[in-house]
């Protein structure tokens, strides 16, 4: 592994590229520790400043993964989001059957607090109303790569079993319309791409600056009134979103008017 000192790429830049080759070929598997930052130096014959700034590029993009006192190790792990929520509520109403063997999703929170401004403009009520709130973090090979929450008025879910700290042996939203009585009907989906919060970056093990993914999904009951809002948030560089549809063909123009043909 070398540099080109006359090459108009910068070095750290360089040493990414190949750094990046190596790991797609897989010399390094994912979880695997890389060298260190003086012995990559030294390979390379750069300052260690140099491979600093390579791994922080790397990081950035969500391939490496630092961890204070033990080292640099590569992530390896990328989601794939299939159809945004939509994926949630599976073929027949329940989960994807691959998705839930890729992903374990954990239950960290129950309680209620104050709605945060894009949830009480879902449910149209003014920031900070208290709601009922369900967080959680999907994790995969027990890396996180997602944290997120559900949201529901509290005269809806007061004294239910939403309300309690547990996992339920069925998707969310099934014990949602038995617990309150009212079907999910129809659902739009928000996407959005922003910087993380401090405890959002912390929990999925990114840099302050790594972008993210943020999705906002509202489901309405048949009456178009909501039911439930839920946040997720992924770690841009390791996300990709896969649309599949179908495209109309060509519609034929219809015939001419029989007495313009005359005319």
């Amino acid at each position: 592994m070398s540099i080109n000192p006359g090459a108009a790429e910068f070095p750290h830049r360089q040493i990414a590229d190949q750094l990046r080759e190596r790991i797609r070929r897989g010399d390094w598997a994912p979880g695997e520790r890389l060298p260190s930052i003086p012995a990559i130096a030294e390979m390379f014959g750069v300052a260690k400043q140099t491979v600093q700034r390579t791994v922080d590029q790397l990081r950035v993009e969500g391939l490496l993964i630092t961890k204070p006192g033990s080292g640099t190790y590569v992530r390896g792990t990328k989601r794939r989001l299939n159809r945004l929520s939509r994926g949630r509520y599976g073929g027949f109403r329940g989960y994807h059957a691959d998705l839930a063997a890729r992903y374990r999703q954990h239950l960290v929170e129950v309680g209620r607090a104050p709605a945060p401004a894009e949830v009480a403009d879902a449910f149209g009520v003014r920031d900070g109303t208290e709601l009922v709130v369900r967080r959680h973090v999907v994790r995969t090979e027990d890396v996180p790569v997602e944290v997120g929450a559900s949201w529901f008025r509290v005269e809806d879910a007061a004294g239910t079993s939403l309300e309690r700290r547990e996992a339920f042996g069925r998707p969310l939203y099934q014990e949602a319309e038995e617990a309150i009585g009212r079907r999910y009907a129809s659902a739009t989906d928000t996407l959005s791409a922003r910087q993380p919060s401090r405890e959002e970056a912390e929990i999925l093990q990114i840099r302050p600056d790594t972008p993210v993914l943020h999705l906002l999904h509202v489901a309405f009951d048949p009456g178009h009134k909501p039911v439930e809002v839920s946040q997720a948030t992924w770690p841009g560089p390791m996300t990709t979103l896969t649309e599949e549809y179908k495209i109309p063909g060509p519609t034929p123009d219809p015939d001419p008017d029989p007495g313009m043909a005359l005319a």
